[in-house]
């Protein structure tokens, strides 16, 4: 399946920024199961640094603000072939050894929810575990919209009761690491059934299984990716794959607008 992608990200300030520097991953790359097109971004109100892949292996540019500029504007476009593994990734690849993903993070640090979830889970489980482990972590976090904060930790999320794809995706690898697994954060795009217009990027976690390589997991839909999934980013958490982060001086009062769509082409 071939899908196209436009994402639109737009600051507006009521005083001028002074100086200001933002880290973008919003840029798909070709490797496993998908394989990039075409993709070009534009900027308005800043310029574009520089280009570098970090050390997860993900695209990241690094976006200046113009001086005194009371608006920044980033568009991301392309088209991206994904072919249906089942969520099956395969090998490890990159930079960063596998043990990597062994380690744990503020974010996803193990508590007593996550032990509560894991228990009566043998270490190294296989698929059918897992995808129980899933449905098990939606059932005590209900998907809410705008219920939780961008900072808050698994554990933050089980205690709630409820949060969004961000927070499924860390608790998910919270207990996959506890149960001896690596396990890594996804961010990407994902096209839905129901609209094409979109105000945030998706996410989901993938465990790397003995035999398989990476698997995905999307918690949230209660499925392991298929075409309509978009790899982005990867990390130990959100910050890791975050799709814009940075620090600016002056600005104050800041407005920001996304609009993502994601369609089949």
């Amino acid at each position: 399946m071939r899908l196209k992608i436009e994402h639109t990200t737009v600051y507006r300030f009521e005083e001028p920024v002074i100086y200001g520097l933002q880290q973008l991953r919003k840029t798909p790359k070709s490797s496993y199961n998908q394989s990039v097109v075409s993709w070009e971004t534009r900027i308005e109100g800043g310029r574009k640094e520089v280009a570098f892949e970090d050390q997860h292996h993900n695209t990241t540019e690094l976006i200046s603000f113009d001086p005194n500029t009371t608006e920044l504007s980033v568009t991301s476009e392309g088209e991206v072939d994904i072919v249906d593994n089942a969520g099956v990734l395969g090998p490890h690849h990159g930079i960063a050894p596998l043990w990597l993903y062994d380690l744990t993070t503020p974010r996803t640090e193990p508590g007593p929810g996550t032990r509560a979830l894991i228990k009566g889970m043998e270490a190294l489980p296989g698929i059918p575990e897992l995808h129980a482990l899933s449905d098990r972590i939606r059932d005590a976090v209900a998907y809410t919209l705008g219920a939780s904060e961008p900072f808050w930790t698994a554990e933050d999320a089980i205690t709630a009761g409820k949060g969004v794809c961000q927070d499924h995706s860390q608790i998910f690898i919270t207990c996959a690491r506890a149960l001896g697994m690596p396990a890594r954060y996804v961010s990407g795009y994902l096209m839905l059934n129901e609209t094409t217009t979109q105000d945030a990027m998706h996410a989901w976690a993938e465990v790397h299984v003995k035999g398989l390589g990476w698997v995905g997991f999307d918690v949230s839909n209660g499925v392991s990716p298929d075409t309509r999934y978009v790899r982005v980013a990867t990390g130990l958490d959100y910050s890791d794959a975050a799709p814009i982060s940075g620090t600016r001086i002056g600005g104050a009062n800041e407005e920001l607008h996304v609009r993502i769509n994601v369609v089949q082409q």
